[in-house]
């Protein structure tokens, strides 16, 4: 082989495997492009293997022989960017149906041979694919004794989308872990990665996690828009009168804005439509993560990586270093992380981060129990806001009905009250599902000089709240004017947040 073709091949290699994943991995041979190129043997693996390397390379590499656990980590690199599996999705299998392509993998042949490593890849990319169409923000993969169930969280709400053989798992696992650069010899402990993806010119960011379980590896999708990192804060939903307290609460130069609520309730895309407003260029916006979800043009962000050191705290203490003028924090989990944001507010910054309650009032008592002293958060808090989604009624076939005694005196309202509310009922439009998306529903303290003198005392949270909501209106109330209005439905509002406890104490 002349030079010139030597590197035209070395080149081919670089770009694209010279043999498929499922041949490499079920004979124990791979051809290594990098450094001259070699030709890699597992440890005990059939050496006629090579003669298929020979004849696709028309060339003789060197051989050398890997132990099983290094020669799994090298595949995963060879392959971790083959362009069918990692880098970009057909158009055509973006339209093909998920049905389709899991009917499409073979039955009763080995699924380790070449010809059914595509369909593999093939339904993996199908599933993304479908996410994205769907508007799916989690894809879960979940093994279990007689099948693999597929399942996507659409607005919210879990749903098995289609089964599978068990038969399945090990290559689906499999493969995704190597599009996600994760080890596929270890199977016992959690592993975390990402993948990035492109489909009709668009890149879709993946976080990968993969989880021990009876019956094989539960795998978890996590699918990042990042059109949510250019929210505006008028594209929350917050009521009026509730976005212009919040407004001026970030306006503020110093002092700590909290949001709260459950995993899952829209609480880091808040924060980033705060950001969006603040970052104007004039100011040094700076935060720590865990995980940076989405990039923002002129912010720093920073990335938590507790292997390392590199905790909130940590991060946090660097930042301070950096000169900032606002940071955010991804949540106060600690004592540690809480005592160093009231630091920085106390010294002249803005400071906004999550905590994990139930309601804004009960964050107080959060960061109290977290060892906070009550005269230091007295003089620090600014706002906080509490909230939840909901899914919004579809609005091509929501269905009016008159409520019963029962539904009025949880929204409470009175039995004579003349009230039509809305319920799904499914369309063309909607997938048969009833809901089109997604709003927030909120609360908002604003600390204001009689609940700062509630906190110093340290009040009962009855009690503060009992002030914070004589002129608001609760989570849940904001809820009831959403369902009044046709918005969502009052088993939506239920299921996200309470309601006499909420309404009656703010709690």
């Amino acid at each position: 082989m002349s030079a010139n073709a030597q590197d035209a091949s070395d080149q081919q290699a670089r770009t694209e495997p010279l043999i498929t994943y499922s041949f490499a991995r079920q004979k124990g041979v791979a051809f290594q492009p990098l450094e001259g190129g070699a030709f890699l043997l597992r440890k005990g693996a059939d050496r006629r293997a090579l003669l298929e390397l020979r004849r696709v390379t028309g060339a003789s590499y060197p051989v050398r022989e890997c132990e099983t656990a290094d020669f799994d980590k090298a595949l995963s690199d060879i392959y971790a960017f083959d362009a069918i599996g990692a880098e970009a999705i057909d158009e055509h299998e973006a339209d093909e149906s998920l049905t389709r392509l899991v009917d499409e993998i073979p039955k009763t042949e080995d699924l380790l041979d070449s010809a059914s490593d595509a369909p593999i890849i093939r339904l993996i990319n199908g599933m993304i694919a479908e996410a994205v169409r769907t508007s799916a923000s989690d894809v879960h993969v979940e093994p279990y004794e007689d099948r693999v169930s597929i399942r996507y969280r659409i607005d919210g709400v879990l749903g098995e989308t289609v089964a599978v053989s068990p038969k399945l798992a090990s290559p689906l696992v499999s493969r995704i872990k190597v599009m996600a650069r994760l080890d596929i010899s270890e199977k016992r402990i959690p592993q975390d990665g990402r993948l990035t993806i492109t489909l009709g010119g668009k890149a879709v960011d993946v976080r990968v996690s993969t989880l021990p379980s009876r019956y094989g590896e539960r795998v978890v999708l996590r699918l990042l828009d990042n059109s949510q990192a250019r929210y505006s804060l008028d594209d929350l939903g917050m009521p009026g009168d509730m976005l212009t307290d919040f407004r001026r609460a970030l306006g503020q130069p110093n002092g700590i804005i909290l949001v709260t609520g459950p995993t899952g309730a829209g609480k880091t895309t808040t924060l980033y439509a705060g950001l969006n407003l603040l970052n104007d260029a004039t100011r040094n916006v700076l935060t720590v993560e865990d995980p940076v979800e989405y990039a923002i043009d002129g912010i720093g962000q920073t990335q938590v990586n507790a292997k390392v050191g590199m905790t909130f705290a940590a991060g946090l203490r660097a930042i301070l270093r950096q000169d900032p003028d606002i940071v955010m924090v991804g949540e106060i989990r600690d004592v540690e992380t809480a005592q160093i944001a009231v630091q920085a507010s106390l010294t002249g910054h803005l400071v906004l981060s999550t905590v994990h309650t139930n309601s804004a009032i009960a964050a107080i008592a959060r960061l109290r129990d977290m060892g906070v002293e009550s005269y230091l958060l007295a003089s620090t808090l600014t706002a906080i806001v509490a909230q939840r989604l909901v899914r919004r009624l579809c609005p091509h076939c929501r269905e009016a009905y008159d409520p019963d005694a029962a539904e009025l005196e949880l929204l409470g309202l009175p039995a004579n009250t003349d009230a039509k509310l809305y319920r799904p009922k499914g369309c063309s439009q909607c997938k048969q599902l009833g809901y089109e998306g997604r709003t927030g529903i909120y609360e908002l303290v604003m600390v204001d000089d009689t609940l700062r003198r509630l906190i110093h005392d340290d009040a009962r949270e009855s009690d503060m709240a009992g002030h914070a909501f004589d002129q608001r209106k609760t989570l849940f109330e904001n809820g009831v004017d959403l369902v009044l209005n046709g918005t969502t439905s009052l088993s939506e509002v239920l299921r996200v947040c309470r309601d006499d406890g909420e309404r009656n104490a703010g709690v």
